[in-house]
């Protein structure tokens, strides 16, 4: 069993570290709200928290981190960066931009520590179930030391390139999610505006080639006009964000990427930034 420190216990962070203590490795964890840590511990039943996270990365082979946005990760890494020491690894599930990947990993490497970046697809009902996706950037020994110790929270990891891959790899994840929760709202709307039967057409086209995860587990509530489940608008368009200037920097062409952004930004002007990504359809049955 591994030491590890786990920094960051939102919605995804806190599931994360939880199933690393119940499979029996030792967890430190810290957050930025102390009344959250304990929180997790009392609920948790082991582990231990920390003040700050230079005290929490003591003594820690395996440091993971999952926060909101580049600014809290970089802030974060300054924290206990002074601390840091020679052959202590650092995973970072934070979706946020390859530039600041990259930038961290030289950081650890003046340091004698080592990087991967490691953002994760699931949402919170993969985050507390353990069956989370890692899309993995880094040096291939460095993935092969952390790898097996992210079982505990995952279902498929993969180590997509070096640094900052896993970031890029997280952005063509969340513009393919983008297409498809549009395509799912307009045909559900198109459903409805034509008098159709909304689940007989789920039942007709599910089993096609139209079938998708966002259709199978989300056409009921969309209809329902039910939007709490999962990950929130507010993100999405800050993940979003980053795939759009990651995309202006290589010359890709995003148009979709860019009309459902400003899809998601109607949502948001509506009140609604903490709805989940199936909101799609409620500015189109307005």
């Amino acid at each position: 069993m591994a030491t590890c420190t786990f920094l960051g216990l939102g919605v995804m962070g806190g599931p994360m570290a939880r199933h690393l203590a119940q499979k029996g490795h030792d967890v430190t964890v810290w957050n930025r709200t102390g009344e959250k840590a304990d929180a997790w511990l009392a609920k948790v039943g082991a582990g231990r928290t920390a003040a700050s996270p230079a005290e929490a990365i003591t003594g820690a082979e395996f440091i993971f981190m999952c926060l909101a946005d580049d600014p809290d990760v970089d802030a974060v890494f300054a924290a206990f960066a002074p601390a840091l020491k020679a052959g202590q690894v650092i995973a970072d599930h934070t979706t946020g931009s390859a530039g600041l990947a990259r930038k961290l990993a030289q950081g650890a490497k003046a340091k004698g520590a080592e990087f991967v970046d490691a953002p994760v697809s699931g949402g919170q009902m993969g985050a507390e179930n353990g069956q989370l996706t890692v899309m993995c950037g880094g040096d291939p020994a460095t993935f092969a030391r952390v790898e097996p110790v992210m079982r505990a929270f995952s279902k498929q990891i993969t180590l997509i390139g070096d640094v900052g891959a896993g970031q890029l790899a997280k952005s063509v994840n969340q513009i393919c999610i983008a297409g498809v929760v549009q395509g799912v709202a307009e045909g559900l709307h198109f459903a409805r505006k034509n008098g159709l039967d909304e689940a007989k057409v789920i039942e007709a086209i599910s089993a096609g080639a139209a079938q998708s995860w966002q259709m199978q587990n989300r056409w009921k509530t969309m209809v329902d006009g039910k939007f709490d489940f999962g990950f929130a608008v507010d993100w999405m368009r800050k993940d979003l964000r980053i795939a759009l200037d990651a995309a202006r920097a290589a010359g890709a062409s995003t148009p979709l990427t860019a009309l459902v952004d400003q899809f998601y930004a109607d949502v948001q002007a509506e009140g609604h930034g903490r709805w989940d990504t199936s909101s799609l359809i409620s500015r189109l049955n307005k």
